[in-house]
């Protein structure tokens, strides 16, 4: 069973994660340049520079001293610092409208966090650099979504094909991976056009793509199955932590009667407890975490059903199948299904 398409070419997968530079190198460059001999800590020394700095109107500085107080939680002086330079600065209006989108020391605002977006896209080129990409990007989700303007599969659409510059590595990735969902979708299904994009943002460095990948060569969606590829990208998918990639490995291993492996890697998912930090840490859909785990839970509840790979149980496998249902209905439904054909 394909769970892939559900709701929601640099080909190949030895790629490594792009690294994400923060701001707050920015802000020990400058520590560093005044010395390092202050018995403040290294976050009032930053702020206290920067302040100085500040006063002389340095456009660079005061953005800096904005991010220094997001970063701190401070919203609402961040708000005022980034307001007073976002008609110079495309990052600091780029930040406004992060902050009026997620009503972070505002009241959220979402056709304001929108309009600024689109100043940010039509701002000089030279002067945005990535942002615009990542601006193209947050238009395109808010007009799939409806959030802030009307929705509009066809904006969406022609916003993320903006933002993913024909698999540009310096553009949006995450354009190009949600490019891949999108043309997965029931509503826009191009399977030959989702593979095309999964790829280029895995070879960008995309975890998701990458785990898309695998479940396409796996089954044959858009492109020719390929087992020997499909298990290369979902085993290091999976060791770079996406959920969803270790759930497939689990149903992979199950139709290979390799018991032991499944129960194993399935016993490793569901001890995950915190689904939101999983998808901070790997950048992944909080949607596809709970498909993985939910997967994850049926396979181990069928090995104690039938005790394979682990001593068998069936009151412990009613447990995991109650569990699989109330994470995800739609995913047990299939794979109920799947025993009922005997597929399973």
């Amino acid at each position: 069973m394909a769970w892939f398409l559900g709701k929601g070419m640099n080909s190949g997968c030895n790629t490594e994660a792009l690294e994400e530079h923060r701001s707050a190198h920015g802000f020990r460059a400058i520590a560093d340049v005044y010395g390092k001999d202050s018995l403040a800590t290294p976050v009032e020394r930053d702020e206290r520079l920067l302040k100085v700095k500040a006063e002389a109107r340095d456009k660079h500085t005061l953005f800096l001293l904005g991010q220094l107080h997001y970063e701190q939680g401070r919203y609402f002086e961040a708000l005022e610092v980034f307001d007073a330079i976002k008609d110079h600065d495309p990052r600091a209006l780029f930040q406004l409208a992060i902050m009026y989108y997620d009503g972070l020391g505002t009241a959220m605002d979402l056709p304001r966090a929108v309009d600024y977006m689109k100043s940010v896209f039509q701002w000089n080129v030279s002067e945005t650099g990535s942002i615009r990409y990542t601006a193209l990007y947050n238009i395109g989700r808010a007009y799939l979504e409806g959030y802030g303007v009307p929705q509009s599969s066809t904006e969406a659409e022609s916003h993320w094909l903006l933002a993913a510059d024909n698999g540009n590595p310096n553009a949006s990735v995450k354009a190009q991976s949600s490019l891949g969902m999108f043309y997965s979708r029931r509503e826009t299904k191009d399977l030959e056009r989702a593979f095309f994009w999964h790829s280029e943002a895995c070879g960008n460095g995309s975890l998701e793509s990458q785990a898309a990948l695998g479940i396409m060569y796996l089954y044959g969606l858009g492109i020719h199955q390929d087992p020997k590829s499909a298990v290369e990208c979902l085993k290091e998918a999976s060791e770079r932590g996406n959920v969803y990639a270790q759930a497939h490995l689990v149903a992979y291993y199950y139709h290979r009667k390799l018991y032991t492996n499944t129960a194993a890697l399935a016993q490793r998912i569901i001890s995950y407890n915190d689904i939101a930090a999983i998808a901070r840490v790997t950048d992944c859909l909080p949607e596809y975490i709970i498909k993985g785990m939910a997967i994850a839970l049926f396979y181990y509840g069928r090995c104690l059903h039938l005790g394979k790979g682990v001593l068998q149980s069936k009151d412990e496998a009613r447990h995991y199948f109650t569990k699989a249902a109330q994470l995800n209905p739609e995913v047990c439904q299939d794979l109920q299904m799947d025993i009922i054909l005997g597929k399973m």
